[in-house]
């Protein structure tokens, strides 16, 4: 990637206390795109990512990216009591389908896990973080991201379900429209400049790829 680069009006409006991050999911640099953005935006706070366990046994390099298994074909109050415990003193971040989506799609998807979070965690907030990946003028792609309004978990937590779902889907793609607009504009004068590498933000991951070679670890499965 050539850059990561913020919306100038899309900063988190909170940093503090139980916080759910959910996200489009156009990607499967979104995990990268995590941990670049917990470290610049949310320093001291260890942020975790739920990832199927079949896809995280492939890549699990992620696990020390925060990433954790889950299992789809588990019971859902696994992964709900798990994320309870974490967002104690840490940071939930989850792509909202649940899969791959086109950043166009709208609603956006939204999977029952995160729709049933509010219910187990109403005093957590919650932050549609949108997510692009666009070609400008360089010959890599940018690192674009927006954070919308949060939603209160205990106002989500007061909502029936289809219109809990509804009001997440609607949150994300507001925050989706919004960036797309920044996206097609070209103008790097709409995003604060969060980082840059000369070879490209991919080298975020091939420096741990490297760093796990070196420690005698599979530089593709981190162990």
């Amino acid at each position: 990637m050539r850059a990561l680069r913020l919306a100038r009006w899309g900063a988190p409006a909170v940093t503090e206390g139980p916080i759910v991050v959910f996200a489009s999911h156009a990607s499967w640099w979104d995990g990268i795109f995590f941990a670049l953005l917990a470290r610049r935006l949310f320093p001291g706070r260890r942020a975790f990512v739920p990832m199927q366990a079949a896809a995280l046994g492939h890549y699990a390099l992620f696990r020390r990216l925060g990433a954790f298994p889950v299992d789809p074909r588990a019971p859902a109050e696994a992964f709900l009591a798990t994320a309870a415990r974490l967002l104690e003193r840490d940071m939930l971040w989850m792509n909202a389908p649940g899969r791959f989506a086109d950043v166009r799609q709208r609603p956006q998807p939204v999977a029952a896990g995160l729709v049933r979070l509010a219910e187990r965690i109403p005093e957590a907030q919650f932050l549609p973080l949108a997510l692009e990946y666009p070609f400008w003028s360089g010959r890599r792609p940018e690192m674009l991201a927006a954070f919308g309004p949060p939603l209160p978990g205990a106002a989500l937590h007061a909502m029936p379900r289809p219109a809990r779902r509804a009001a997440l889907a609607a949150a994300l793609g507001a925050t989706l429209d919004r960036l797309a607009e920044d996206a097609m504009a070209r103008d790097p004068a709409r995003f604060f400049l969060l980082e840059r590498k000369r070879d490209g933000m991919g080298g975020f991951f091939h420096r741990r790829r490297d760093a796990a070679s070196a420690a005698g670890m599979d530089p593709e499965l981190g162990r």
